[in-house]
Protein backbone atom coordinates (compact mmCIF):
# COMPACT_ATOMS: atom_id res chain seq x y z
CA UNK A 1 0.00 0.00 0.00
CA UNK A 2 1.43 3.15 -1.39
CA UNK A 3 1.68 6.38 0.84
CA UNK A 4 -1.38 9.01 -0.02
CA UNK A 5 0.53 12.71 -1.88
CA UNK A 6 0.21 14.78 0.65
CA UNK A 7 -0.68 17.28 -2.05
CA UNK A 8 -3.53 15.50 -2.28
CA UNK A 9 -4.64 15.09 0.92
CA UNK A 10 -7.83 16.92 1.96
CA UNK A 11 -6.39 17.10 5.91
CA UNK A 12 -3.25 17.98 4.32
CA UNK A 13 -4.99 20.79 2.67
CA UNK A 14 -7.10 21.62 5.59
CA UNK A 15 -3.65 22.11 8.03
CA UNK A 16 -2.21 24.31 4.86
CA UNK A 17 -5.34 26.37 4.38
CA UNK A 18 -5.48 27.32 8.66
CA UNK A 19 -1.74 27.82 8.50
CA UNK A 20 -1.88 30.68 5.65
CA UNK A 21 -4.65 32.10 7.83
CA UNK A 22 -3.25 32.30 11.10
CA UNK A 23 0.05 33.91 8.84
CA UNK A 24 -2.55 36.12 7.11
CA UNK A 25 -3.89 37.55 10.65
CA UNK A 26 -0.22 37.83 12.24
CA UNK A 27 0.55 40.16 9.53
CA UNK A 28 -2.49 42.18 9.56
CA UNK A 29 -1.60 42.95 13.41
CA UNK A 30 -0.42 45.78 14.12
CA UNK A 31 1.92 46.73 17.09
CA UNK A 32 3.43 49.62 17.95
CA UNK A 33 6.97 50.44 18.73
CA UNK A 34 8.87 53.72 20.31
CA UNK A 35 11.62 55.34 18.72
CA UNK A 36 14.75 55.37 20.83
CA UNK A 37 17.73 56.43 18.64
CA UNK A 38 18.41 58.56 15.78
CA UNK A 39 22.21 58.58 14.13
CA UNK A 40 21.80 60.31 11.02
CA UNK A 41 19.43 58.86 9.16
CA UNK A 42 19.09 55.77 10.86
CA UNK A 43 16.13 55.38 13.14
CA UNK A 44 16.17 52.97 15.76
CA UNK A 45 12.95 51.39 16.92
CA UNK A 46 12.21 48.97 19.08
CA UNK A 47 8.90 46.97 20.35
CA UNK A 48 7.26 46.32 16.51
CA UNK A 49 8.08 43.64 14.08
CA UNK A 50 8.27 44.33 10.73
CA UNK A 51 10.09 42.30 7.41
CA UNK A 52 12.39 44.18 5.03
CA UNK A 53 11.07 46.45 3.07
CA UNK A 54 7.82 47.05 5.10
CA UNK A 55 6.49 50.79 5.65
CA UNK A 56 5.87 52.40 9.07
CA UNK A 57 4.72 55.31 9.92
CA UNK A 58 6.53 57.20 12.89
CA UNK A 59 4.31 59.71 15.04
CA UNK A 60 5.30 63.28 14.09
CA UNK A 61 5.36 66.67 16.34
CA UNK A 62 4.76 69.34 13.45
CA UNK A 63 2.02 67.52 10.95
CA UNK A 64 1.10 64.24 9.69
CA UNK A 65 3.39 61.09 10.02
CA UNK A 66 6.34 60.69 8.36
CA UNK A 67 6.68 57.54 6.36
CA UNK A 68 9.49 54.80 6.72
CA UNK A 69 10.77 51.92 5.46
CA UNK A 70 12.40 49.24 7.15
CA UNK A 71 16.20 48.57 5.89
CA UNK A 72 17.76 46.42 8.94
CA UNK A 73 17.55 44.69 12.00
CA UNK A 74 19.64 43.67 15.13
CA UNK A 75 18.11 41.62 17.70
CA UNK A 76 14.67 43.27 18.99
CA UNK A 77 15.82 46.38 17.37
CA UNK A 78 14.53 47.66 13.93
CA UNK A 79 16.53 50.01 11.45
CA UNK A 80 14.62 52.18 9.55
CA UNK A 81 14.95 54.84 7.10
CA UNK A 82 12.55 57.76 6.28
CA UNK A 83 11.30 58.17 3.16
CA UNK A 84 10.95 62.14 3.08
CA UNK A 85 12.33 64.79 5.31
CA UNK A 86 12.15 64.09 9.18
CA UNK A 87 10.90 67.19 10.63
CA UNK A 88 8.86 66.95 13.68
CA UNK A 89 10.30 63.23 14.94
CA UNK A 90 10.97 63.53 18.73
CA UNK A 91 12.40 61.12 21.15
CA UNK A 92 10.13 58.11 21.74
CA UNK A 93 7.58 58.96 19.41
CA UNK A 94 5.32 55.72 18.30
CA UNK A 95 6.53 53.64 15.14
CA UNK A 96 3.44 51.67 13.75
CA UNK A 97 3.69 49.08 10.85
CA UNK A 98 1.40 49.27 8.55
CA UNK A 99 1.76 46.06 7.53
CA UNK A 100 2.27 47.15 3.71
CA UNK A 101 5.31 47.53 1.25
CA UNK A 102 6.18 49.86 -1.83
CA UNK A 103 4.21 49.02 -4.87
CA UNK A 104 4.63 50.43 -8.76
CA UNK A 105 1.69 52.21 -10.55
CA UNK A 106 1.38 50.69 -14.00
CA UNK A 107 -1.04 51.11 -16.84
CA UNK A 108 -1.60 52.77 -20.20
CA UNK A 109 -2.65 55.75 -17.89
CA UNK A 110 0.91 56.34 -16.72
CA UNK A 111 2.37 57.16 -20.44
CA UNK A 112 2.62 61.30 -20.89
CA UNK A 113 3.19 61.59 -16.72
CA UNK A 114 5.97 62.81 -14.72
CA UNK A 115 6.14 60.88 -11.44
CA UNK A 116 8.11 60.90 -8.05
CA UNK A 117 9.90 58.13 -6.26
CA UNK A 118 6.76 57.08 -4.31
CA UNK A 119 4.77 56.96 -7.64
CA UNK A 120 2.73 60.10 -7.48
CA UNK A 121 2.19 62.48 -9.82
CA UNK A 122 4.45 65.46 -10.03
CA UNK A 123 2.81 67.16 -13.18
CA UNK A 124 -0.29 68.85 -11.55
CA UNK A 125 -2.14 66.77 -14.78
CA UNK A 126 -4.60 65.67 -11.77
CA UNK A 127 -4.47 62.11 -10.23
CA UNK A 128 -2.71 58.99 -11.64
CA UNK A 129 -5.86 56.29 -11.90
CA UNK A 130 -2.92 53.63 -12.57
CA UNK A 131 -5.28 50.02 -13.50
CA UNK A 132 -2.58 47.62 -11.59
CA UNK A 133 -0.10 47.89 -8.55
CA UNK A 134 3.08 45.79 -9.33
CA UNK A 135 5.88 44.65 -6.76
CA UNK A 136 9.04 47.55 -7.08
CA UNK A 137 11.09 43.83 -6.74
CA UNK A 138 10.25 42.85 -10.05
CA UNK A 139 9.75 39.24 -11.42
CA UNK A 140 12.84 37.15 -12.29
CA UNK A 141 12.81 35.54 -15.69
CA UNK A 142 14.56 32.24 -15.84
CA UNK A 143 17.69 32.81 -18.54
CA UNK A 144 16.97 30.42 -20.40
CA UNK A 145 13.53 31.17 -21.15
CA UNK A 146 14.91 34.65 -22.66
CA UNK A 147 14.57 35.74 -25.80
CA UNK A 148 18.15 36.31 -27.54
CA UNK A 149 19.05 39.75 -28.81
CA UNK A 150 18.83 39.13 -32.34
CA UNK A 151 17.64 42.15 -34.03
CA UNK A 152 19.32 46.15 -34.50
CA UNK A 153 17.89 48.84 -32.81
CA UNK A 154 17.89 52.18 -34.72
CA UNK A 155 19.25 54.92 -31.91
CA UNK A 156 19.17 57.29 -34.75
CA UNK A 157 23.19 58.21 -33.73
CA UNK A 158 25.21 57.30 -36.70
CA UNK A 159 28.76 56.46 -34.73
CA UNK A 160 26.29 53.77 -32.31
CA UNK A 161 24.32 52.92 -35.48
CA UNK A 162 27.23 51.95 -38.09
CA UNK A 163 30.43 51.91 -35.19
CA UNK A 164 28.54 50.24 -31.96
CA UNK A 165 25.28 48.53 -32.96
CA UNK A 166 22.73 48.05 -30.26
CA UNK A 167 20.44 45.04 -30.16
CA UNK A 168 16.85 45.27 -29.13
CA UNK A 169 16.69 44.13 -25.47
CA UNK A 170 20.60 44.77 -25.13
CA UNK A 171 22.22 46.77 -21.76
CA UNK A 172 24.40 49.34 -22.48
CA UNK A 173 26.16 52.03 -20.21
CA UNK A 174 26.79 55.56 -21.40
CA UNK A 175 30.27 56.13 -19.37
CA UNK A 176 31.24 59.88 -19.26
CA UNK A 177 32.64 62.51 -16.67
CA UNK A 178 30.54 66.29 -16.17
CA UNK A 179 30.02 68.03 -19.28
CA UNK A 180 31.01 65.86 -21.90
CA UNK A 181 27.21 66.03 -23.57
CA UNK A 182 25.59 63.15 -21.91
CA UNK A 183 22.38 64.60 -21.20
CA UNK A 184 22.56 65.55 -25.04
CA UNK A 185 23.37 62.56 -26.23
CA UNK A 186 21.00 60.54 -23.95
CA UNK A 187 18.17 63.23 -25.72
CA UNK A 188 19.00 62.01 -29.17
CA UNK A 189 18.34 58.89 -28.82
CA UNK A 190 15.15 59.51 -26.52
CA UNK A 191 13.90 61.12 -29.47
CA UNK A 192 15.14 59.33 -32.36
CA UNK A 193 14.84 55.35 -30.95
CA UNK A 194 12.31 53.30 -32.36
CA UNK A 195 10.99 52.13 -29.25
CA UNK A 196 6.86 51.82 -28.30
CA UNK A 197 7.24 53.28 -24.79
CA UNK A 198 9.82 54.78 -23.16
CA UNK A 199 10.48 54.82 -19.57
CA UNK A 200 12.79 57.85 -18.29
CA UNK A 201 14.50 57.65 -14.91
CA UNK A 202 16.71 60.81 -13.75
CA UNK A 203 17.75 59.58 -10.22
CA UNK A 204 19.72 61.84 -7.89
CA UNK A 205 20.63 64.35 -10.49
CA UNK A 206 19.87 68.59 -10.62
CA UNK A 207 16.32 69.37 -9.88
CA UNK A 208 16.46 71.77 -13.02
CA UNK A 209 17.49 69.22 -15.08
CA UNK A 210 14.01 67.43 -14.76
CA UNK A 211 12.24 70.25 -16.62
CA UNK A 212 14.34 70.72 -18.98
CA UNK A 213 14.56 67.16 -20.47
CA UNK A 214 10.92 67.22 -20.45
CA UNK A 215 10.63 70.39 -22.34
CA UNK A 216 13.72 70.70 -24.45
CA UNK A 217 14.23 67.21 -25.20
CA UNK A 218 11.24 64.99 -24.70
CA UNK A 219 8.97 67.27 -26.17
CA UNK A 220 5.24 67.20 -26.41
CA UNK A 221 5.64 64.51 -29.17
CA UNK A 222 7.97 62.87 -27.08
CA UNK A 223 5.87 62.81 -23.63
CA UNK A 224 2.88 60.74 -25.58
CA UNK A 225 4.71 57.71 -25.37
CA UNK A 226 7.03 57.91 -22.36
CA UNK A 227 7.12 57.78 -18.80
CA UNK A 228 9.32 59.80 -16.88
CA UNK A 229 10.21 58.78 -13.06
CA UNK A 230 12.18 61.84 -11.75
CA UNK A 231 13.87 61.80 -8.01
CA UNK A 232 16.08 64.57 -7.92
CA UNK A 233 19.42 64.69 -5.72
CA UNK A 234 17.75 66.22 -2.75
CA UNK A 235 15.36 63.67 -1.95
CA UNK A 236 16.54 60.65 0.42
CA UNK A 237 18.34 57.72 -0.09
CA UNK A 238 15.53 55.20 0.28
CA UNK A 239 13.51 57.38 -2.28
CA UNK A 240 16.15 57.59 -4.76
CA UNK A 241 16.61 53.66 -4.37
CA UNK A 242 12.67 53.68 -5.13
CA UNK A 243 12.94 55.51 -8.29
CA UNK A 244 15.16 53.71 -9.69
CA UNK A 245 13.18 50.19 -8.77
CA UNK A 246 9.85 52.22 -9.80
CA UNK A 247 11.42 53.17 -13.60
CA UNK A 248 12.61 49.75 -14.02
CA UNK A 249 9.47 47.56 -12.66
CA UNK A 250 6.88 49.82 -15.17
CA UNK A 251 9.10 48.72 -17.94
CA UNK A 252 8.81 45.51 -16.86
CA UNK A 253 5.12 45.89 -17.29
CA UNK A 254 5.16 47.10 -20.34
CA UNK A 255 7.71 44.00 -22.05
CA UNK A 256 5.32 41.82 -20.41
CA UNK A 257 2.58 43.13 -22.36
CA UNK A 258 4.51 42.75 -25.79
CA UNK A 259 5.95 46.04 -25.81
CA UNK A 260 9.26 47.07 -27.08
CA UNK A 261 10.30 49.71 -24.07
CA UNK A 262 12.96 52.01 -24.19
CA UNK A 263 15.04 52.62 -20.34
CA UNK A 264 17.13 55.45 -19.75
CA UNK A 265 18.38 55.78 -16.49
CA UNK A 266 20.69 58.80 -15.36
CA UNK A 267 22.48 57.48 -13.38
CA UNK A 268 23.43 54.00 -12.45
CA UNK A 269 25.91 55.86 -10.04
CA UNK A 270 23.67 57.79 -7.80
CA UNK A 271 21.63 54.67 -7.52
CA UNK A 272 24.80 52.92 -6.06
CA UNK A 273 25.81 55.96 -3.90
CA UNK A 274 21.95 56.15 -2.24
CA UNK A 275 22.38 52.44 -1.22
CA UNK A 276 25.93 53.39 -0.45
CA UNK A 277 24.30 56.07 2.13
CA UNK A 278 22.41 53.46 3.12
CA UNK A 279 24.24 50.42 3.53
CA UNK A 280 27.17 52.57 5.70
CA UNK A 281 24.08 54.43 8.18
CA UNK A 282 23.16 50.99 9.24
CA UNK A 283 26.69 49.92 10.10
CA UNK A 284 27.99 48.44 7.56
CA UNK A 285 31.58 48.18 6.34
CA UNK A 286 32.81 50.43 3.44
CA UNK A 287 34.66 48.04 1.05
CA UNK A 288 35.98 49.97 -2.11
CA UNK A 289 36.34 53.70 -2.07
CA UNK A 290 33.61 53.83 0.49
CA UNK A 291 31.23 51.59 -1.27
CA UNK A 292 29.96 48.42 0.87
CA UNK A 293 29.45 45.04 -0.64
CA UNK A 294 25.85 45.48 -0.55
CA UNK A 295 26.50 48.25 -3.39
CA UNK A 296 27.86 45.61 -5.93
CA UNK A 297 25.12 43.01 -5.07
CA UNK A 298 22.02 45.45 -5.77
CA UNK A 299 23.69 46.55 -8.76
CA UNK A 300 23.13 43.46 -10.78
CA UNK A 301 19.51 42.74 -9.56
CA UNK A 302 19.07 45.72 -11.18
CA UNK A 303 19.97 45.68 -13.97
CA UNK A 304 19.52 42.02 -14.85
CA UNK A 305 15.49 43.24 -14.97
CA UNK A 306 15.86 44.86 -17.94
CA UNK A 307 16.48 42.75 -21.44
CA UNK A 308 14.72 40.93 -23.63
CA UNK A 309 11.49 38.71 -22.23
CA UNK A 310 9.83 35.63 -22.41
CA UNK A 311 10.31 34.44 -26.28
CA UNK A 312 7.82 35.89 -27.78
CA UNK A 313 7.21 38.62 -25.66
CA UNK A 314 8.57 42.18 -25.54
CA UNK A 315 11.98 43.67 -24.71
CA UNK A 316 13.77 46.21 -22.58
CA UNK A 317 16.76 48.01 -24.37
CA UNK A 318 18.13 49.88 -21.46
CA UNK A 319 21.05 52.96 -21.38
CA UNK A 320 22.34 53.52 -17.84
CA UNK A 321 24.57 56.62 -17.57
CA UNK A 322 27.47 55.66 -14.83
CA UNK A 323 29.92 59.25 -14.61
CA UNK A 324 33.05 58.62 -14.22
CA UNK A 325 34.85 61.16 -11.23
CA UNK A 326 37.44 62.51 -12.77
CA UNK A 327 36.93 60.64 -15.86
CA UNK A 328 38.63 57.67 -13.94
CA UNK A 329 37.48 54.53 -15.84
CA UNK A 330 38.59 52.45 -12.63
CA UNK A 331 36.17 53.85 -10.71
CA UNK A 332 34.88 51.02 -8.96
CA UNK A 333 30.99 51.75 -9.98
CA UNK A 334 32.51 52.03 -13.50
CA UNK A 335 34.15 48.56 -13.12
CA UNK A 336 31.41 46.76 -11.77
CA UNK A 337 29.15 48.18 -14.20
CA UNK A 338 31.13 47.15 -17.35
CA UNK A 339 31.48 43.65 -15.92
CA UNK A 340 27.29 43.51 -16.22
CA UNK A 341 26.40 45.54 -18.83
CA UNK A 342 26.14 44.23 -22.38
CA UNK A 343 28.45 47.48 -23.72
CA UNK A 344 29.52 50.45 -22.96
CA UNK A 345 29.61 54.06 -25.22
CA UNK A 346 32.77 56.07 -23.62
CA UNK A 347 32.64 59.87 -23.59
CA UNK A 348 35.69 61.78 -23.98
CA UNK A 349 36.50 64.81 -22.67
CA UNK A 350 39.68 65.48 -24.68
CA UNK A 351 36.57 65.24 -28.17
CA UNK A 352 34.59 67.57 -26.23
CA UNK A 353 36.25 70.52 -25.71
CA UNK A 354 37.59 70.52 -29.50
CA UNK A 355 33.80 70.81 -30.11
CA UNK A 356 33.19 66.86 -31.72
CA UNK A 357 29.89 65.80 -30.54
CA UNK A 358 28.34 63.57 -29.99
CA UNK A 359 32.09 62.88 -28.05
CA UNK A 360 31.98 59.26 -28.47
CA UNK A 361 35.19 57.33 -27.79
CA UNK A 362 35.40 54.28 -30.87
CA UNK A 363 38.50 52.69 -29.63
CA UNK A 364 37.04 52.59 -26.08
CA UNK A 365 33.65 51.79 -26.79
CA UNK A 366 32.51 48.24 -27.48
CA UNK A 367 28.39 46.53 -27.72
CA UNK A 368 29.12 42.82 -26.87
CA UNK A 369 26.46 41.98 -29.24
CA UNK A 370 27.55 43.42 -32.42
CA UNK A 371 28.55 39.90 -33.84
CA UNK A 372 25.35 38.81 -33.10
CA UNK A 373 23.25 41.19 -34.46
CA UNK A 374 25.29 42.04 -37.67
CA UNK A 375 26.57 40.52 -41.31
CA UNK A 376 29.64 39.29 -41.68
CA UNK A 377 29.95 42.56 -44.42
CA UNK A 378 29.02 45.28 -41.95
CA UNK A 379 32.03 43.52 -39.73
CA UNK A 380 34.36 43.92 -42.11
CA UNK A 381 33.29 47.60 -42.82
CA UNK A 382 34.04 48.59 -38.87
CA UNK A 383 37.48 46.61 -38.33
CA UNK A 384 38.94 48.39 -41.15
CA UNK A 385 37.51 51.91 -39.69
CA UNK A 386 38.80 51.40 -36.36
CA UNK A 387 42.33 49.82 -38.01
CA UNK A 388 42.28 53.54 -40.15
CA UNK A 389 41.41 55.05 -36.64
CA UNK A 390 44.04 53.39 -34.13
CA UNK A 391 46.80 54.17 -36.21
CA UNK A 392 46.32 58.03 -36.60
CA UNK A 393 45.76 57.72 -32.82
CA UNK A 394 48.61 55.74 -32.54
CA UNK A 395 51.39 58.21 -34.75
CA UNK A 396 49.19 60.93 -33.82
CA UNK A 397 52.31 62.55 -31.62
CA UNK A 398 54.51 62.04 -34.92
CA UNK A 399 52.46 63.47 -37.09
CA UNK A 400 51.36 66.39 -35.29
CA UNK A 401 54.97 68.01 -34.97
CA UNK A 402 56.04 66.86 -38.41
CA UNK A 403 58.11 63.98 -37.90
CA UNK A 404 56.38 61.66 -40.10
CA UNK A 405 57.66 61.41 -43.53
CA UNK A 406 54.85 60.76 -46.11
CA UNK A 407 55.11 57.52 -48.02
CA UNK A 408 57.15 55.94 -44.85
CA UNK A 409 54.32 53.67 -44.21
CA UNK A 410 51.47 52.93 -46.68
CA UNK A 411 48.98 52.25 -43.38
CA UNK A 412 49.75 55.58 -41.71
CA UNK A 413 49.04 57.16 -45.60
CA UNK A 414 45.67 55.95 -45.39
CA UNK A 415 45.21 56.66 -42.00
CA UNK A 416 46.15 60.82 -42.40
CA UNK A 417 44.21 60.86 -46.12
CA UNK A 418 41.12 59.31 -44.34
CA UNK A 419 41.38 61.24 -41.22
CA UNK A 420 39.17 64.16 -42.32
CA UNK A 421 36.49 62.01 -43.64
CA UNK A 422 36.14 59.88 -39.77
CA UNK A 423 36.05 62.15 -38.11
CA UNK A 424 33.12 64.24 -39.99
CA UNK A 425 31.53 61.11 -40.34
CA UNK A 426 31.31 60.45 -36.26
CA UNK A 427 30.26 63.72 -35.75
CA UNK A 428 26.41 64.69 -36.12
CA UNK A 429 24.17 67.08 -35.61
CA UNK A 430 21.58 66.64 -32.54
CA UNK A 431 18.39 67.76 -34.36
CA UNK A 432 19.29 65.48 -37.68
CA UNK A 433 18.43 61.78 -36.35
CA UNK A 434 20.63 59.12 -38.83
CA UNK A 435 18.84 56.01 -39.23
CA UNK A 436 20.29 52.60 -38.96
CA UNK A 437 20.25 51.88 -42.78
CA UNK A 438 21.65 55.71 -43.62
CA UNK A 439 24.67 55.25 -41.15
CA UNK A 440 25.59 51.85 -42.51
CA UNK A 441 25.31 52.97 -46.11
CA UNK A 442 28.06 56.37 -45.33
CA UNK A 443 30.40 53.94 -43.43
CA UNK A 444 30.52 51.87 -46.37
CA UNK A 445 30.42 55.01 -48.99
CA UNK A 446 33.43 56.73 -46.73
CA UNK A 447 35.34 53.55 -46.20
CA UNK A 448 35.00 52.52 -50.19
CA UNK A 449 36.17 56.70 -51.06
CA UNK A 450 32.97 57.83 -52.38
CA UNK A 451 32.13 60.06 -49.85
CA UNK A 452 34.37 63.19 -49.76
CA UNK A 453 35.51 64.79 -46.41
CA UNK A 454 33.17 66.91 -44.77
CA UNK A 455 30.20 65.00 -46.50
CA UNK A 456 28.88 64.20 -43.22
CA UNK A 457 26.65 66.40 -41.09
CA UNK A 458 28.80 68.60 -38.51
CA UNK A 459 27.97 68.93 -35.41
CA UNK A 460 25.97 71.89 -34.42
Amino acid sequence: MTAMDPDRSPRWRERLARRQARLREAQTLVVEGRLIRMVGLTIEAAGCQAAIGARCELESTSGPPVEAEVVGFAGDRLYLMPVAHMQGIAPEARVVPTGRVYAAPAGDELLGRVLGGDGRPLDGAGPLEASERVPLSGRPINPLARAPISAPLDVGVRAINALLTVGRGQRMGLFAGSGVGKSVLLGMMTRYTTADVIVVGLIGERGREVKEFIDHILGREGMQRAVVVAVPADQTPVMRLHGAYLATAIAEWFRDRGRNVLLLMDSLTRFAQAQREVGLAIGEPPATKGYPPSVFARLPQLVERAGNGDRGGGSITAFYTVLTEGDDQQDPIADAARAILDGHVVLSRELAEAGHFPAIDVEASISRAFTEITTPGHQELVRRFRRLHSVYEQNRDLIAVGAYQQGSDERIDEAIRMRPSMMAFLQQDKREPVSWADSLAGLQALLDGTAPAGAMTEAG
